[in-house]
């Protein structure tokens, strides 16, 4: 039974990062077939929106070096899918292989731009530009991503007036969707707040943004309701709390798609999601992993099945 909170959104939009931002991190390298059943699975459990992978040089996320070889295995799904490019190199190859959506990934700090990018956060932001210019010239929807919104691992906490200047900066370049992304996952919900009022008055309201959460604290589905109740519509979550980010080592798992969907059920608010047949999926590939789903959710309810 769902008990409805008022001044929530009906339906949440789940943006699913499990196989891209949540396998990303892992030391032994997936089996590009188990990578593209995963991604049909959740495809199957309802999810509309899975991230499928990144065309970044395998150099840098060897774990994501087929993404020539996984793309066409899943672009098929009747699902939105959209892929990580990193410059126009990345866009190319995403191009060729006949993706529709694509994202690039910014940070609001110098000492991540630099971990991340070896560039400035404005450097970044130049290599950007005709990435995301070509892109919608191309008819592609695009997404910016941008990381450190809340705290830095180098900076401390990040000033909200200087998240707001780079998501000004990434919208000015074309990018229709901005994800707000606590990396080390240090926001509390006062300051999800803040920055989102700051944001909307600076001409970027909530139906433009999304919201990225680390439970590094366990302030992930807080923080989630914290961004609902200002209107934010969707989240990013990874099935069974998978991921963390290559280059801030203090960072841990990605809000679980699992609990998120317990939540927001609990709150009758619509999602698409079965959550059964996402759960079975988050401990399939557990099994494929060799460890268990961080996920609480996935945990409590395949217990309850054995």
């Amino acid at each position: 039974m769902a008990f409805p909170l008022e001044g929530l959104p009906a339906r949440v939009r789940i943006h699913e990062v499990g196989a891209r931002d949540g396998l990303q991190n892992e030391r032994a390298v997936v089996p590009t077939e188990v990578k593209a059943e995963f991604v049909h699975r959740l495809a199957r459990a309802g999810l509309t929106t899975i991230e499928a992978t990144s065309f970044v040089h395998p150099k840098w996320v060897p774990q994501l070096a087929d993404a020539e070889a996984l793309f066409p295995l899943v672009r098929d799904l009747d699902a939105r899918l959209p892929v990580l490019v990193p410059n126009e190199r990345g866009l190319d190859r995403a191009l060729a292989l006949g993706a529709r959506e694509v994202a690039v990934f910014a940070s609001a700090t110098e000492s991540f731009a630099k971990a991340n990018l070896n560039r400035t956060v404005d450097e970044a932001l130049a290599m950007f530009a005709p990435v995301v210019a070509r892109a919608r010239a191309e008819g592609l929807a695009v997404r910016g991503y941008l990381s450190m919104c809340f705290g830095d691992p180098w900076e401390g906490q990040v000033p909200v007036e200087q998240v707001v200047r780079v998501t000004r900066a990434l919208a000015d370049l074309g990018c229709q969707e901005l994800s707000l992304g606590d990396t080390i996952g240090v926001a509390t919900p006062g300051h999800v707040g803040a920055l989102l009022s700051a944001l909307d008055a600076a001409g970027l309201p909530s139906s433009r943004l999304a919201v990225h959460f680390h439970d590094t604290y366990g302030q992930a589905l807080s923080n989630t309701l914290a961004a609902l109740r200002h209107g934010v519509a969707t989240v990013d979550a990874s099935a069974g709390g998978l991921g963390g980010c290559p280059y801030a080592k203090s960072a841990t798992g990605n809000l679980a798609t699992e609990d998120l969907v317990w939540m927001l059920h609990g709150l009758g608010i619509e999602t698409g999601v079965d959550l059964g047949e996402l759960v079975a999926t988050s401990a399939w590939l557990a099994e494929r992993l060799g460890r268990p789903s961080p996920s609480r959710t996935v945990r409590a309810l395949s217990h309850k099945e054995q």
